[in-house]
């Protein structure tokens, strides 16, 4: 960090409320601590010579010390609570505070996952009515609720579409994937044994038809697509794709990372979509968590159901259960493709998204959907002449451009992206979809106001000038403002120093 540090002329660093933060390494001092414990009494060695022989290598803080460093941490990030979110196929919505309140009731929070059913019999009904939910607002006729992220949602469709071939003694090795897919997409089909054979996109940046129906054959296991697709657009031939794919025996998976633009509306099992998963942090309000309390949700057709993983929720004469072993019939998981996780799934998630599906019901989450279209129409209109748009017409719940309105000024998509760090707003997504050159993909979500978007479009608007006006080393100097300047993200990828020592000097002290 303090390669990159900037020096704003002030006795101490720093910059008003703005305070230059060292490593916590950096601030320790031995001996120093917020805990006085008693010494240990001595008790057997029986780590059979694996005892710690030095010092553990833990900074020395007072209490003040360390609440102090990480809440000057988390004033240097930029959070959905403090600012506009515009980054493309994330969907960075508002996470609604009744939701985080439900999430803490003592007989929701205290749980454990090895408690007696018979004491949790109120959590397996919400757990069943967020499964019924999603069938119902997916037309699907199962869904695995275990999956620990998207990408783990993503591995337990394939996984079932590959429990099923196998089952009919049917060993197909191919996967159709769009160019324009999300990467963890043909990772997720090479992780089950696929080979990846990639689509490409129409000039409308759809999936091309022809080209699907062309690489279609007996030895195809499935297709794997996003709708609406990841350049924002909804794929219209997708009832002609799924008739095709489902001619040659293969199944159809749909990322459904996108479900947040279609909920209410449209109903993906009407689709012939046969798997897909959802997350319940894009669609359902539940906190992204920095990839810790994620949860991806798979819903299956009927041709699917009995491969879903274990364990899941039945409904008998004495209450809810658990199915967490194979029985002897399709509905004890007698197919089941086994477990995924440790136990059910993230039942705090699971609380939220009920709480804001059952806040909203069945109108509101239409609502959700037309508003988030209605939003990144919003931007495309205020932006388009300023902008160069990839494709033509109105697009769905996020707004594609690429790099055509930066050519001859010497700035670059990522310099764009830099400059709007100082303006207060997080980038847009950059480089992605791979399909169009130097990309910048917009989703404002339906949870923006008019007010947020006409300063994001202002800004956008200004930059845009800024660029054609040949100040391209201002674009090159960004961000200015922020605790840290530009870093060589290409050299930290490449050498990344993942440990702390201390400086050679310190250290022979």
């Amino acid at each position: 960090m303090a390669a990159t540090s900037r020096t704003p002329g002030t006795i101490t660093g720093n910059r008003g409320l703005q305070i230059e933060e060292p490593l916590i390494f950096e601030q320790g001092t031995a001996g120093r601590t917020g805990v006085d414990l008693a010494e240990p009494v001595p008790r057997e060695d029986r780590l059979g010579g694996l005892a710690r022989e030095g010092e553990i290598g833990l900074p020395g803080l007072s209490e003040p010390e360390v609440m102090r460093h990480f809440m000057r941490l988390s004033q240097k990030n930029f959070a959905i609570d403090s600012g506009f979110y515009p980054l493309g196929s994330c969907t960075m919505k508002h996470n609604p505070r009744l939701n985080e309140r439900l999430a803490r009731l003592p007989g929701l929070a205290d749980l454990h996952p090895m408690q007696p059913e018979a004491t949790v019999q109120g959590a397996l009904e919400l757990i069943d009515s967020l499964a019924r939910w999603l069938k119902v607002l997916t037309g699907m006729e199962a869904v695995a609720l275990s999956p620990a992220a998207g990408a783990q949602g993503e591995l337990c469709g394939m996984m079932c579409i590959r429990a099923a071939l196998e089952a009919k003694g049917d060993a197909r090795r191919r996967v159709l994937v769009p160019e324009s897919a999300h990467g963890t997409n043909p990772a997720t089909a090479a992780a089950c044994g696929y080979d990846i054979d990639a689509v490409a996109n129409n000039a409308r940046g759809r999936v091309d038809l022809a080209a699907v129906k062309a690489k279609l054959g007996d030895d195809v296991a499935g297709i794997m697509l996003t709708n609406p697709n990841t350049c924002g657009l909804f794929e219209d031939e997708i009832l002609e794709i799924a008739e095709a794919v489902h001619e040659v025996g293969a199944y159809f998976y749909c990322d459904g990372a996108n479900f947040n633009a279609i909920v209410g509306k449209v109903r993906p099992g009407d689709l012939g979509i046969d798997a897909m998963h959802l997350n319940l942090h894009k669609t359902f309000s539940t906190p992204h968590g920095g990839g810790g309390p994620g949860s991806g949700p798979v819903v299956l057709s009927g041709g699917l159901a009995p491969f879903a993983p274990l364990p899941f929720v039945v409904h008998g004469k004495e209450g809810f259960r658990l199915v967490e072993h194979r029985g002897r019939s399709e509905d004890e998981g007698l197919s089941a493709i086994g477990r995924l996780k440790g136990f059910h799934g993230q039942m705090g998630m699971f609380v939220r998204a009920l709480a804001y599906m059952m806040s909203h019901g069945a109108d509101g989450l239409r609502q959700v959907a037309e508003d988030a279209v209605l939003n990144a129409n919003y931007l495309l209109a205020g932006l388009k002449d300023v902008l160069t748009v990839s494709y033509p017409g109105p697009c769905m719940h996020e707004v594609l451009f690429d790099d055509g309105f930066l050519e001859d000024t010497g700035v670059s998509t990522l310099d764009f992206a830099k400059a709007l760090i100082d303006e207060g707003f997080h980038p847009t997504t950059i480089y992605f979809p791979l399909v169009v050159h130097g990309a910048m993909l917009m989703e404002p979500t339906e949870t923006e106001s008019k007010a947020s978007l006409d300063q994001f479009i202002a800004t956008v608007r200004g930059l845009a000038a800024g660029a054609r006006s040949g100040d391209a080393a201002k674009f090159h100097d960004a961000p200015k403002l922020t605790p840290r300047r530009r870093l060589d993200e290409t050299g930290a990828a490449r050498h990344p120093v993942l440990r702390w020592r201390p400086a050679p000097d310190k250290a022979a002290e």
